[in-house]
């Protein structure tokens, strides 16, 4: 799967163990998640487009490089806001599309309920977020309707990720990079990654 990428350096590896922690508390929690976001969009963003602008330093005129990329963060709600500050602290001229869905406990599916994209968004590139890439739908229904928007170029960022997911994601959307900090080992009964690190939602929320 060349469209995927898990990114392995110590820090993170590090902070993925405190994350999946039960003991770690919520403040705790969404500071990881905020930095674990952060090493991932380093990655994300090696390919944006630059453009040379002319400034002045306090001694004299200088050609220097500006992001020529208009980009737009999709948070997948409601767990993906724990990693859209981290993402504005990078980029704080991105604008927002929120995506919503809600898990089916039952079909272990995740209905559409709620969108909001910026009027512009088929020119720019979207950066889709979500902590937990787990069976896939979410991120396939996700892309499938950014597409439908026009937005042609799509990134996909999230912590902890399942095989399963990434492989049926691939078949669907090739196009679309996918980043993650790890692929854990795959899937219990009730569609949850394992090992895991929970409900990312709940723990970021507080909502145990």
């Amino acid at each position: 799967m060349k469209n995927i990428h898990c990114i392995n350096h110590p820090l993170i590896e590090h902070k993925l163990g405190i994350l999946r922690a039960k003991e770690t508390k919520p403040f705790q929690f969404r500071m990881l998640i905020d930095e674990i976001s952060s090493f991932l969009l380093f990655e994300v963003s090696k390919d944006f487009s630059l453009k040379e602008i002319e400034i002045s330093t306090p001694i004299q005129k200088t050609i220097v490089k500006k992001l020529d990329e208009k980009i737009m963060i999709c948070p997948i709600l409601r767990a993906a806001l724990g990693m859209l500050e981290s993402v504005f602290k990078m980029i704080p001229d991105a604008s927002v599309g929120f995506l919503g869905f809600v898990r089916n406990e039952e079909t272990l599916k995740a209905d559409f309920y709620f969108q909001k994209l910026p009027k512009d968004a088929k020119k720019r590139t979207a950066i889709v977020i979500d902590p937990m890439f787990a069976t896939g739908g979410t991120a396939i229904d996700a892309c499938n309707f950014l597409k439908s928007q026009g937005v042609k170029k799509i990134k996909f960022i999230s912590i902890l990720a399942a095989p399963q997911g990434l492989k049926k994601f691939s078949q669907m959307h090739d196009d679309v990079e996918v980043f993650v900090a790890c692929i854990d080992e795959g899937l219990n009964e009730k569609g949850y990654i394992i090992p895991g690190l929970g409900d990312a939602g709940d723990r970021v929320f507080n909502t145990l």
